[in-house]
């Protein structure tokens, strides 16, 4: 009988201790899918849980009350709410995050080659979702970039129309692009290179303006650009994007995702770029815009592994086939003096990876490799390249106490050889190098971070890269950064620099040239002001400042038949100011404004000049407004650029020396009130502008393309005759901006989840 009270006794008190608790559990979402890996934590509790793949999270036996649920993730604002937990066996509370892509805050970055808040890294990075690109749809990243504050995508060829990224208005050589923190698009493939990557598969882009060589080495003296492929566990089950313009161009982006097993998940993408019109809007008789044909199957596998330890693999093949020039070319005429064109046939393969080792210590063995084959014929000039491209790198990452270390050994290989007279034999380069650094936590307020890195290069020898950097946190909205350090590049000529292979210039080598060292620092400023009602304004500036000594320059004036290189027999300057301004507003109005004054110079002999192409003022602007009620999006993205510099060939030359004021204009409408579904459309270059305004023409001597009416003096100067009456020669250098006029465009998008 006894026993019998006890049992009922502590049966009674089992069932009121029942009564007293409650599971709760719910899905996170955010921008219409699961989100996968979000931090949920019950405040002032030590219940923490992370959702699983389908977004699910679950807390058993919480205490009857109420609490603040605090959901975080990677790319999405923090989200806090209050919840009430009552007498029920399982309540369910689901939360819905928002994408914070116009934010300065809550974004994680990998910019010290490790994943770390954006606002806790000592070293500025910028941060781009695919929502920010899709604000004006492109067919290439290269083109994508064109509304980022100080990075400028710039055509050098008025004919075939290659390019290359500017930041800070230094030319694309002096930028690094990485693609999952891997140097694969670089040296002869920055021309092509940023081409062809699917959006689909892009998680975010990090910009890091300012040199980096202390971390990445070789060629991230300007900066660098890391493109993040996204993660297949977390990527949609299938995509589409389809889009085209009344130019006829058209562009297709699939994705889909594989479940391979139970451990393993692949992701494959296809880009698929056409554009075949010929078209002949300012009446010179050569296309205003190549042609080209694009395919590029991207493919990357992430395998599940004990300890969450990380193995992931991507491969990527591409090929393009573009020509322009005089419109009645055909490929019978390719390399031949009777009708005069470019065209380039590419091949590139490409294979990353990153493979955590099964050790306590976190070792990590990243590689890359690619190789590069170009087929080019500009006129009857030959230019047929390859390079090949290893890169292999091991990092350990370890906290001691208020040390934060980063160290690693890294070597890469390059190899290439062209057909040119200036490459009199393949070129093969070991660049192994070794790095370390250490970020120190001084205080809740301050971190400092002593970075070092040493390369020896198997041509040029060794090449030390320091850096510092310090970041005060005055308040949770008030952020400092000081950065300072060095940065080198080796150069390779004919791999960067396109006007050297086009029109009829002759390239002259002066000397043997130096590897370009530069002194870097810079200052950044942060403020968060955060309004009653939702609203939100973020701030950030950046003074900066780099001197570069052995700089090789471009000489396009002193003989108008030839391109001058050398390295500089002085200095040179990039310096400036830029500022971003993020505003939100709970009403569905988000803007992204900034504005970047540049002062760029090579001083020789006591005499500043700026350098071709490189103007003293851009801005850029993105402006959302979201009508839920229409479940409409409108979009009006844009930029504007002050006059640059532009090289003349003689003169007489009626062309103007300098680019006037411009600005190219979007805007787009998206429906997005069908499952799954986005219909969009707009007008791209609203002002219709094109660099032909007040120019008789962009190319010169259009109707002489091979020179052989061209006259020249005893000295080799050009005469002017009454066929040539400005003393010109055929030159396709005079580019500083697209040549497509007003179009519209039309999309369709599908996911799904």
């Amino acid at each position: 009988m006894k026993n019998s009270i006890y049992i009922l006794i502590f049966f009674n008190l089992n069932f009121s201790f029942a009564q007293e608790t409650a599971k709760v559990s719910g899905f996170v979402t955010g921008e219409g899918r699961k989100i996968q890996a979000a931090s949920v934590h019950l405040l002032g509790t030590n219940q923490k849980t992370i959702s699983d793949s389908l977004g699910y999270y679950a807390f058993e036996n919480v205490a009857l009350g109420n609490y603040t649920m605090q959901i975080s993730q990677m790319g999405f604002q923090t989200l806090k709410k209050k919840i009430e937990v009552k007498k029920d066996s399982t309540q369910t509370f689901d939360f819905e995050m928002t994408d914070n892509q116009n934010q300065l805050n809550e974004v994680v970055v990998s910019g010290t080659l490790k994943a770390v808040k954006r606002l806790e890294s000592a070293v500025p990075v910028e941060v781009y979702s695919p929502v920010f690109f899709k604000k004006n749809p492109t067919a290439s990243i290269y083109e994508a970039l064109q509304n980022i504050n100080g990075v400028r995508p710039q055509l050098n060829c008025g004919v075939c129309n290659t390019g290359d990224i500017h930041i800070n208005g230094l030319e694309g050589p002096y930028t690094l692009v990485l693609i999952d923190g891997m140097p694969i698009v670089s040296s002869l493939s920055t021309v092509y290179g940023l081409s062809g990557i699917p959006n689909s598969l892009v998680e975010r882009i990090e910009i890091v303006k300012g040199p980096a060589s202390s971390l990445y080495g070789s060629e991230a003296v300007g900066g660098l650009i890391n493109i993040i492929t996204k993660n297949p566990t977390n990527a949609p089950v299938f995509s589409a994007d389809y889009f085209t313009t009344s130019y006829f161009e058209s562009n297709l982006d699939l994705g889909m995702k594989f479940n391979v097993g139970k451990k393993a998940v692949s992701l494959l993408g296809i880009n698929y770029f056409n554009y075949d019109q010929v078209i002949d809007k300012d009446k010179d008789n050569f296309t205003d815009v190549t042609l080209s044909e694009r395919i590029s199957v991207f493919n990357k596998w992430s395998f599940q592994r004990n300890n969450n330890r990380l193995f992931t693999i991507a491969a990527r093949g591409m090929y393009e086939d573009r020509w322009g020039g005089d419109v009645r070319w055909e490929k019978k005429y390719r390399g031949g003096d009777e009708i005069y064109g470019e065209s380039i046939y590419t091949k590139r393969g490409e294979l990353i990876g990153s493979y955590q080792l099964p050790f306590e210590e976190k070792l990590m063995l990243s590689f890359s490799g690619n190789v590069h084959y170009q087929d080019s014929r500009y006129g009857t000039t030959s230019y047929i390249a390859n390079q090949k491209i290893g890169f292999l790198q091991l990092t350990w990452d370890k906290k001691i106490g208020r040390n934060d270390f980063l160290a690693g050994i890294a070597n890469r290989y390059s190899y290439y050889d062209d057909n040119t007279t200036a490459t009199k034999q393949a070129e093969s380069t070991w660049l192994p190098g070794i790095f370390v650094q250490d970020e120190i936590t001084l205080s809740s307020k301050s971190q400092v971070l002593l970075g070092m890195r040493y390369d020896y290069n198997s041509i040029h020898g060794s090449i030390y890269t320091p850096r510092v950097a310090y970041r005060w946190k005055k308040n949770e909205n008030t952020i400092f950064r000081l950065n300072a350090g060095t940065g080198f590049r080796v150069v390779n000529l004919f791999t960067e620099d396109h006007a050297a292979l086009t029109g009829s210039r002759d390239v002259i080598i002066k000397n043997d040239l130096k590897p370009e060292q530069s002194v870097n620092a810079n200052l950044n400023y942060i403020q968060k002001i955060n309004f009653t009602g939702g609203t939100f304004i973020g701030i950030e500036t950046t003074a900066f400042y780099t001197r570069f000594s052995n700089k090789i320059i471009s000489d396009y004036a002193t003989n108008p038949n030839e391109i001058i290189y050398d390295n500089i027999n002085g200095y040179a300057i990039s310096q400036g100011i830029s500022t971003n301004v993020d505003v939100n507003f709970p009403t569905g109005l988000k803007m992204i404004l900034g504005a970047t004054f540049l002062d760029n110079k090579n001083v020789e002999n006591g005499i500043s000049k700026r350098p071709y192409l490189t103007e003293n003022f851009t801005a850029t602007w993105s402006i959302s407004y979201k009508i839920e009620s229409l479940n409409l999006l409108l979009d009006y993205t844009g930029n504007v650029y002050s006059p640059m510099e532009l090289p003349l060939l003689s003169e007489l030359d009626p062309r103007s020396p300098k680019s006037p004021w411009f600005s190219i204009q979007n805007i787009q409408f998206t429906y997005f009130g069908w499952k799954n579904f986005e219909v969009y459309g707009g007008i791209k270059n609203l002002l219709n502008f094109t660099p032909k305004q007040n120019n008789p023409f962009l190319i010169s001597r259009t109707n002489d393309p091979f020179d052989k009416n061209v006259q020249y003096d005893s000295a080799g100067k050009v005469l002017a005759t009454p066929d040539n009456p400005y003393g010109l020669t055929f030159d396709t250098t005079y580019v500083y901006g697209q040549n497509q006029t007003i179009r519209g465009f039309l999309g369709l998008r599908y996911t799904l989840r």
